[in-house]
């Protein structure tokens, strides 16, 4: 059975989402703080983790933070409208995506059913596929000075080893398989999210910075995965 960790402050919503996820079939644990959750995520392994960013004691960003440096347990934020500077950080610190309140029943748990179905379609960190080009899939991919071993989840840029979070990874990946074609957000999204992604395009905006951060010299003057207006990205050949 499918287990998530549900981190939430406010009693009568924890509650309320423990019995809704627990009737749709999932094993839910909880936790009312950070510190707690902590706890819980080191001694559980859960399968997903449902974050709330405003906590006591630990914030949800510091959890994060914390978590990405030895998993890629999936996590989704449960935040604010008012946060959008938080909810950036989050997904910055590697969140996989988030949910404003209030939120609908049917939005979360469409949300989680993505997250992990994503997840398990790539147990080894490597997208279902490119979007066609008409060639098979090289074991080793190579662009604009960048080397990437998918299997091994290894990437080099110009030489120098450079780590990357999975989902940047998958992102690139799917970059790198079709250099030099303009890839849309829309083909972007439905390929590294999946088709039934129920957000907007600013997931997708933190993760390209990300990757610029770690692939361009210079990543507010970006020469390899560049924005094409009005259409998506395109990693240069």
């Amino acid at each position: 059975m499918t287990e998530l960790l549900l981190v939430e402050d406010e009693t009568t919503l924890r509650e309320t989402l423990a019995y809704l996820l627990t009737r749709q079939g999932y094993s839910v644990r909880t936790a009312s703080d950070g510190a707690v959750a902590l706890t819980a995520i080191a001694e559980h392994q859960p399968d997903l983790i449902l974050l709330d960013l405003m906590l006591p004691a630990v914030s949800g960003t510091q959890v994060c933070r914390q978590v990405r440096l030895t998993s890629d347990v999936p996590i989704i934020m449960l935040t604010a409208k008012n946060m959008e500077g938080d909810i950036v950080v989050g997904l910055e610190l590697g969140a996989d995506d988030y949910v404003t309140k209030p939120f609908s029943t049917p939005e979360l748990l469409a949300r989680i059913r993505a997250v992990l179905r994503h997840r398990s379609k790539t147990p080894t960190g490597a997208p279902a596929g490119p979007i066609p080009t008409g060639s098979a899939p090289e074991e080793t991919l190579r662009a604009s000075g960048i080397e990437m071993d998918v299997e091994r989840h290894r990437l080099w840029v110009d030489g120098a080893e450079v780590t990357m979070p999975l989902r940047e990874f998958e992102l690139l990946e799917l970059l790198l398989r079709n250099a030099g074609r303009v890839l849309t957000r829309d083909q972007l999204i439905d390929r590294v999210w999946g088709s039934d992604y129920y957000g907007d395009t600013k997931t997708l905006d933190v993760h390209v910075r990300r990757i610029r951060s770690r692939i361009e010299v210079d990543p507010a003057q970006p020469v390899r995965l560049v924005t094409v207006r009005g259409l998506g990205y395109r990693l240069e050949d």
